[in-house]
């Protein structure tokens, strides 16, 4: 059986795919993102490769690559495709695997399944990506909920971000979940500056 940890965010552009390529860099970790929606500077694969450091044969590939930055379904049907979630089965890698999903929990895949079922039915602990700035308490609990209602386990939430402490300890005790870290908005960023921004705030041991 695969033993890895998905990657999701309470919403698009949370930065979820900076922290996937930080957690799968300092797991030594195999990363896949299954569906990827907009190409323009590469996608996220072509980012995460370039953060993380890992090697080609640790990067593995995108089982759909769609041009249009939309959501999954719609990028599909925009190519004339229908995405087939019996395409998307976890792959065999050695160690350990980072899975990133695309765009929040409730984002459709095609006109039957969202991107939170096929989660439920990986079996694999998940990765909240938060922000941490106004209006994640809401967004955050609302993918806590969905998740505790699939009994998809969950790892812990990880904030991206200023830091605020009051919003993250209330996210934490309502939402009963464990708080992983912070990783601050970097500038520049780039891979050493991300290495140690992850290393002074998370824990490797409490994320896989």
């Amino acid at each position: 059986m695969t033993q890895g940890v998905i990657v999701t965010g309470t919403d698009t552009d949370v930065g979820k795919t900076v922290f996937a390529a930080a957690l799968a860099a300092a797991l030594g970790a195999t990363y896949w993102k299954p569906i990827q929606c907009g190409l323009e500077g590469g996608g996220d694969t072509t980012r995460v490769s370039a953060l993380s450091g890992l090697p080609p044969d640790r990067i593995h590939s995108e089982v759909y690559r769609l041009a249009m930055a939309a959501s999954p379904h719609r990028a599909a049907e925009a190519e004339g495709l229908e995405i087939s979630l019996a395409k998307l089965k976890l792959p065999e890698v050695a160690g350990p695997l980072v899975v990133e999903g695309a765009g929040g929990l409730m984002v459709p895949i095609n006109r039957q399944s969202l991107m939170i079922d096929l989660f439920a039915s990986w079996r694999l602990p998940v990765i909240l990506v938060a922000r941490t700035a106004l209006g994640t308490i809401n967004h955050s609990l609302l993918s806590i909920e969905a998740l505790n209602g699939r009994n998809i386990p969950i790892l812990g939430i990880a904030f991206v971000g200023d830091e605020n402490l009051d919003t993250e300890r209330t996210i934490v005790e309502m939402g009963n979940v464990r708080r992983l870290g912070r990783l601050p908005h970097l500038s520049p960023l780039t891979r050493d500056s991300l290495r140690a921004a992850f290393q002074a705030q998370f824990r490797p041991e409490e994320l896989s």
